[in-house]
C-alpha cells in the first residue's frame, strides 16, 4: 500500500522534500548564549580597572607602581592584607619610610614577618641590600617563605617553624641560600646564605593561627667558595671519618677554626659537636651520601652549627662525599 502526501499527493517514498521544516529551536535557560568578543573585552576592561584601583591603593611610590605587573600587584595586595590581619589598625608595624632608613641600615639584615602557615607578612625594604632583590621583585617568586628559600632546605625550615610554632616565645634558627638576583649571583657567584634567627609571638589574646607571627631577623654571612674555587688549609679543614661518622682524621687547621687539636677529635662522633637543631639536616646529609653508589660522589652542601672548644657555636658549610668505605667532609666557617 503506497501512502501519499496529503500536500502534493505524491508517494512519500519518492519525495520528502515538501513536509514542514521544522522551526529552528530557540535558545533556552540550559543553552545559554555564547560569549561575544565585546563581552569578553568588557570584562577584560573591568578587570584591568579593579587592578589599577588596587594598585592605586598600595603603600609604594608611584614610579614602584607603574612598574607592577598585574601579578605583583596581586601578590603585594595580598601581603597586605595579611599583614592588615594580623595587625589591625593601632598594631600595624611601621612600613616603609616610616620605619627609618637609617634604622635599617644599621640593621646587620633584613626584617620578616611570616603568619603561621609560612606565609610572607612583612619584609623590610633594605632587603635588597642583602639579596639584590626589592621586595616586589622577591615577591614574585611566590607568597610562602619556602618560594624565595634556594635548595632543598624547605623540609628542615618547615620543622623548625613547627617547633617554634609548638612553644611561642622559642628562639629558632635556620640557614639556608636565599634567591638573589642574577646581578648579584655574577658578582658574588652564587645566591646569598642567610642566618633566619625569631621566634612566634602572640600579638593578641587568646593566641590562634590568626593572630601569631613569626618574627625574625636574617642576617647574611659570607658566601662560601664554590666546590670549583681552590680553598687554602687556612680556609677550609677536611675531616675523615667511618660510615658512622666518627673521626678517622682532621687537619690541623682545625685548631684555628674550632679550637681541637686533632687528637681529641679522632674516635668521638661528628654529631658530638653538633646543635642540637641541626641534627636532622647533618642526618640527612649523611643518608644522602652513605647512599651514594660511586666513590666521590659529593651529596650537595649542608649549613651547620658545631661546638668550638671554647663552648661558642661556629657556622660551618660542609661539603661531603664517599670515598669506599670512608666519608670524607670539607668544611668552611662562615661568619
Amino acid at each position: 500500500m503506497t501512502i501519499f502526501c496529503s500536500h502534493c499527493h505524491r508517494p512519500l517514498q519518492a519525495e520528502m522534500s515538501c513536509l514542514p521544516r521544522r522551526a529552528k529551536q530557540a535558545p533556552t535557560a540550559s543553552r545559554p548564549f555564547r560569549s561575544t568578543k565585546s563581552a569578553s573585552k568588557a570584562r577584560r576592561d573591568q578587570i584591568n580597572a579593579e587592578l589599577q584601583a588596587l594598585r592605586s591603593l598600595l603603600p609604594i611610590s608611584a614610579q614602584e607602581k607603574e612598574r607592577l605587573s598585574y601579578l605583583h600587584t596581586m601578590a603585594l595586595v595580598c601581603l597586605w592584607l595579611r599583614g592588615a590581619q594580623l595587625f589591625p589598625p593601632g598594631l600595624a608595624p611601621p612600613a616603609g619610610p616610616a620605619l627609618g632608613t637609617e634604622l635599617l641600615s644599621l640593621l646587620p639584615g633584613f626584617l620578616l614577618v611570616l603568619s603561621a602557615d609560612g606565609k610572607l607578612v612583612y619584609i623590610s625594604e633594605n632587603v635588597a641590600q642583602v639579596l639584590g632583590l626589592s621586595m616586589v621583585e622577591l615577591l614574585a617568586q611566590g607568597d610562602t617563605v619556602f618560594d624565595i628559600l634556594e635548595g632543598r632546605t624547605g623540609e628542615d625550615v618547615h620543622k623548625k617553624l613547627l617547633l617554634a610554632q609548638a612553644e611561642p616565645g622559642r628562639e629558632v634558627t635556620f640557614v639556608s641560600e636565599m634567591r638573589t638576583s642574577k646581578a648579584f649571583r655574577l658578582q658574588h657567584g652564587g645566591n646569598r646564605v642567610v642566618a633566619v634567627c625569631g621566634r612566634f609571638v602572640a600579638l593578641r589574646w587568646p593566641p590562634s593561627p590568626s593572630t601569631t607571627a613569626f618574627l625574625a631577623l636574617c642576617t647574611p654571612i659570607v658566601q662560601s667558595p664554590t666546590e670549583g674555587e681552590a680553598a687554602s688549609q687556612d680556609d677550609v679543614f677536611q675531616s675523615m671519618h667511618l660510615l658512622d661518622m666518627t673521626f678517622i682524621d682532621v687537619t690541623e687547621s682545625v685548631t684555628y677554626h674550632l679550637g681541637y687539636h686533632r687528637e681529641e677529635l679522632v674516635c668521638q662522633s661528628w654529631y658530638s659537636l653538633l646543635h642540637p637543631e641541626d641534627a636532622d639536616l647533618a642526618a640527612a646529609q649523611h643518608r644522602a651520601v652513605g647512599e651514594s653508589l660511586e666513590a666521590g660522589t659529593a651529596a650537595g652542601t649542608a649549613v651547620l652549627r658545631v661546638l668550638r672548644k671554647d663552648r661558642g657555636w661556629a657556622w660551618l658549610r660542609v661539603w661531603a662525599r664517599r670515598d669506599g668505605g670512608c666519608i670524607t667532609c670539607a668544611c668552611r666557617c662562615l661568619r
